[in-house]
């Protein structure tokens, strides 16, 4: 990397890419010329969700096996999957197997609630090692080699004991933060604050973002750099209008937005409305899969997954349509996403398995990022405008002979048709669940950004040139300029006063509990984290201190049959299903990680105080003494769901049906 190089010493780097380019790659070469020139001993990748870091772990293994060893005494790189489930990862648990082997009579000191694989004697790569010492929450990000969730990084600006052992971890680290239009402003008052800590430190920074606003990247420079940035830096970097753009912040607060070359890959994607009815839906698939084709349908809530999927079952059959969501047990969440990359990832390794024929996926919001698939048509529901983009990514992202010759013959113009709101108002309105989620302010703009194209009256008529109109439609629609028909201006005033509110609110919320800027060098540190959360760590009541979320409830969920014997849950792969789960004792460690294997996050119904309130009371009563000693470092301290044998269950109100096709369906019960 050109710009790496070229920088006097390590600082921030910023750069934005669009999607499938490489971003990921160019961080990790960039991590090697940052470290060489800084010292730095190990390298921290933050992403957003637990499902991007497990998809991470192993390139990073496989990076690690390429990077040449330097240190004076070369050994063993100590690595490290930091989140709540790292252990039930496949590839971690191989690491944590061959440093078991290595190390007697070491305690870790991550509580009893932390999941620690017994130890096992069986031989594995001594290169790469998951130390056993550094498996406590506490040590475990003084590894060498980090992949986490961004939370691992967040509680670095976050008031709690032994917050000084997590400065030192990362202070000797390259960091490198993936994903970073993904937050809101709560977090990216954290991030923040953890950038001004970081650029004192003079720890070298790669951020990587396919769609990231001018003004977000303004913030993020001014951070790193603090008072040393010059103000007219700062607007260049805030006006810099290049795509793909590498914008540069070196310690002495030298900025340089740089726009660099392309690959050469393009695409363009023809837009169109489509009123939200499934009717209007099932009709225009028909039409377009009248030749056969892949579909990826994508609904902003799991409800409207399931309702969509239903209804395009009745017209294309069970075999046809699939979905994709947060709302399956753990085991059947890694089996959907690799079963989708099985079936729709790139051409040489999807050959095999794509469908010939008609083909449907039906996916929440997991399908935007991180998933290396490709559809030959899309349909989203209306959502901000970079995340739309990220969605189409997933549209035509790979080539399939000449000129898509290889794709159904209707299918190889990328299309993408825009549903999920009343496009008969003005303004348009969005379905409640996408208000909800995204609220208005940030649905109205994406939708007068996209009416130029939508209607066809935009320079290229209907269609969205990629790369060339990702960085303008970004940054039309997160800047200050005014967008859309003068008919939607009134409605689009309200929103942006109710969002700016919401904004002041998260912002005000995130400082209570936030550790002060950095200072000058040599100011004390006293009273750093006094009145702090106490432990900060990769659970519920963690996250929750640096995410604006409410608390959720996640369960072990598990079959109770007729004769009241519990099993793990029908429908397992690799033979896990049906196995019956003594009550009276610890399960073996196997069967133990397989319960754990089925944790599920509940979703929204259960954030209601008095529902949560309920829910726990009624969980509760699944109590299993023999599971609660030390030696069920699986499912101690667990909440257990136990579903009939029929997979459903009544809740807090509410009755429960699982399947591993559909995943987990809510309804209030009657």
């Amino acid at each position: 990397m050109q710009s790496a190089r070229s920088m006097s010493a390590p600082g921030l780097m910023v750069i934005e890419a669009p999607m499938g380019e490489g971003k990921t790659e160019a961080a990790l070469a960039v991590a090697e010329i940052f470290a060489a020139r800084s010292g730095a001993g190990g390298c921290l990748v933050a992403l957003p969700t637990m499902a991007t870091g497990n998809a991470m772990f192993p390139r990073m293994l496989d990076w690690l096996k390429c990077v040449p060893d330097l240190r004076p005494q070369p050994g063993r790189r100590s690595v490290l999957l930091a989140h709540s489930k790292a252990a039930l990862n496949d590839d971690y648990a191989a690491l944590v197997r061959a440093g078991s082997r290595d190390v007697r009579g070491v305690d870790t000191d991550g509580g009893s609630g932390e999941w620690r694989p017994a130890a096992d004697q069986s031989a594995a790569p001594a290169e790469l090692v998951a130390h056993q010492w550094l498996r406590g929450r506490k040590k475990g990000m003084l590894s060498s080699f980090v992949v986490g969730t961004i939370d691992q990084l967040l509680f670095m600006g976050l008031k709690s004991r032994h917050l000084a052992l997590r400065h030192l971890a990362l202070a000797g680290k390259v960091v490198v933060i993936d994903e970073a239009h993904a937050y809101d402003t709560y977090m990216n008052s954290y991030l923040d604050r953890v950038l001004s800590w970081l650029g004192s430190y003079r720890v070298p920074v790669v951020v990587l973002s396919a769609t990231l606003p001018a003004a977000r990247r303004r913030e993020l420079a001014e951070a790193y750099a603090g008072d040393a940035c010059a103000e007219t830096d700062l607007v260049a970097v805030a006006q810099a209008l290049g795509y793909p753009l590498i914008t540069t912040v070196e310690p002495d607060g030298r900025i340089a937005p740089e726009p660099v070359a392309a690959s050469g890959r393009a695409i363009h994607v023809h837009m169109e409305r489509l009123r939200d009815d499934l009717t209007v839906l099932g009709e225009r698939l028909t039409q377009e899969l009248a030749g056969g084709g892949c579909v990826l349908v994508v609904r902003n809530t799991v409800d409207r997954v399931l309702e969509t999927a239903a209804f395009l079952r009745g017209l294309f059959g069970n075999e046809n349509v699939s979905v994709a969501h947060a709302r399956f047990v753990d085991i059947d969440r890694a089996d959907k996403d690799s079963d989708l990359l099985r079936r729709f990832g790139p051409p040489e390794k999807s050959r095999q398995h794509r469908p010939t024929g008609r083909h449907i996926v039906v996916a929440s919001s997991v399908a935007e990022q991180s998933l290396d698939i490709d559809f030959d048509l899309l349909v989203s529901d209306l959502c901000p405008v970079d995340l739309l983009l990220q969605r189409i990514g997933r549209l035509h992202r790979h080539v399939r002979g000449n000129d898509q010759s290889h794709r159904p013959e209707k299918l190889r113009t990328a299309r993408c048709l825009v549903t999920g709101a009343d496009w008969d108002t003005l303004p348009p309105k969005p379905v409640r669940g996408s208000t909800l989620i995204y609220r208005d302010h940030a649905l109205l703009r994406s939708a007068a950004v996209l009416e130029l194209f939508l209607s066809g009256t935009g320079p290229h008529g209907h269609t969205v040139r990629l790369p060339e109109d990702i960085s303008p439609m970004v940054q039309d629609a997160y800047g200050n300029g005014t967008v859309g028909p003068s008919q939607w201006q009134d409605a689009m005033a309200k929103a942006a006063a109710a969002q700016e509110l919401h904004e002041a609110r998260q912002e005000e919320a995130a400082q209570y509990f936030q550790i002060r800027e950095a200072g000058r060098a040599g100011r004390p540190l006293l009273g750093w984290v006094d009145a702090g959360v106490g432990d900060a760590d990769d659970t519920r009541r963690g996250r929750a201190q640096v995410r604006d979320t409410r608390e959720t409830l996640e369960v072990l969920v598990v079959q109770g049959r007729a004769d009241g014997v519990w099993t793990t849950l029908p429908g397992l792969s690799e033979k896990r299903g049906g196995l019956e789960l003594p009550t009276d004792a610890v399960p073996q460690p196997r069967l133990g990680r397989i319960v754990a294997g089925c944790g599920l996050r509940l979703p929204y119904q259960f954030s209601i105080p008095q529902v949560l309130d309920r829910a726990i009371e009624e969980l509760e009563r699944n109590y299993v003494p023999a599971w609660q000693s030390k030696d069920s470092y699986w499912l101690a301290g667990e909440l257990i769901l136990v579903l009939d044998e029929n997979c459903r269950t009544r809740l807090a109100g509410y009755d429960l049906r699982y399947t591993s096709t559909d995943g987990l369906e809510v309804t209030r019960a009657e």
